[in-house]
């Protein structure tokens, strides 16, 4: 089951694929709506149904190869889980193939992220998500995924921009000017113009991209763990990950907690386009275009 229901050997192989599609089930650490288990599978399955041929890019990025990986089945513990990861993520990355990766929760980011930065100089991480996800640790773990950008911003040292944030704790509130994150909330960005220039030029050379599908707004993807009113809406948060991919260097990406529910395919769809939406644009001048057969 390849995303985007590529069947050709060549587009699809692992040996001839340029980007990794790495399936995470997890949901471990939830905390309210439950699903994101199932959420990875549910998102390939509806990428099967898109047309591969990207309008914007005038391009079919899917012609680079794409391989989706063996589904990573959970561990028994959250720090099992997060070690495991790590060092799954050191492999695929060594490659020197795209990683994505599709959750599951948030929780599964940190690590992979880690990996990252151990393979790639100067890398900072481009957060889209309602959460701040800074706190030091929640229900009993700090590997939780309420706690991923603590781990990235004070653990790891990664500066972060977050953007689409209009949900945090008191704790955390308190804990941001001391660690290296620019926030751009939601309410200060939502329907205006030009703070996705930006938030792009708070970030490093490489950048890691989380995209937790809550942070854009429930009216467009109801089906995710905790959902918050007053999101992103679709075309900005296009045109923030178009502006980072042609200003900035994408290295590695993941897309987590869409909660899986029966008749969500519209949610589940999304995903899959965003993703799909995502590698046209980190890889806009590396494919042809389909109009001229220029590049």
């Amino acid at each position: 089951m390849n995303f985007g229901g590529v069947a050709d050997e060549q587009l699809s192989s692992f040996d001839s694929s340029r980007i990794l599609i790495w399936p995470v089930s997890y949901e471990g650490t939830v905390s309210y709506g439950a699903g994101t288990g199932a959420g990875a599978r549910a998102v390939i399955e509806a990428s099967r149904n898109m047309e591969l041929y990207d309008e914007e890019t005038d391009a079919e990025v899917y012609r680079l190869g794409i391989h989706t990986l063996e589904e990573f089945a959970p561990l028994e513990t959250p720090a099992r889980m997060v070690e495991a990861l790590h060092q799954r993520a050191k492999d695929l990355i060594a490659t020197s193939k795209f990683l994505c990766m599709i959750g599951g929760e948030h929780s599964v980011s940190a690590p992979v992220v880690e990996a990252h930065a151990e393979k790639f100089d100067n890398l900072s991480v481009l957060q889209i998500d309602a959460h701040a996800d800074l706190r030091d640790e929640y229900d009993g773990t700090p590997y939780s995924h309420a706690c991923i950008m603590r781990r990235v911003t004070e653990d790891l040292k990664i500066p972060a921009v977050q953007c689409g944030i209009r949900s945090l704790s008191a704790d955390e509130a308190r804990a941001i000017k001391n660690l290296p994150t620019r926030i751009f909330w939601a309410k200060d960005i939502v329907g205006r113009e030009g703070w996705q220039q930006q938030a792009a030029s708070h970030l490093t050379e490489n950048v890691y991209l989380t995209i937790d599908i809550d942070g854009l707004d429930p009216s467009l993807v109801p089906h995710t763990g905790t959902p918050e009113p007053g999101g992103l809406g679709w075309y900005e948060t296009l045109e923030l990950i178009k502006t980072v991919a042609r200003t900035r260097r994408i290295v590695g990406m993941d897309l987590v907690e869409y909660a899986h529910a029966e008749g969500a395919d519209a949610s589940a769809f999304l995903c899959a386009k965003l993703i799909y939406k995502t590698l046209s644009y980190i890889y806009e001048n590396q494919t042809e275009r389909v109009r001229d057969g220029s590049k």
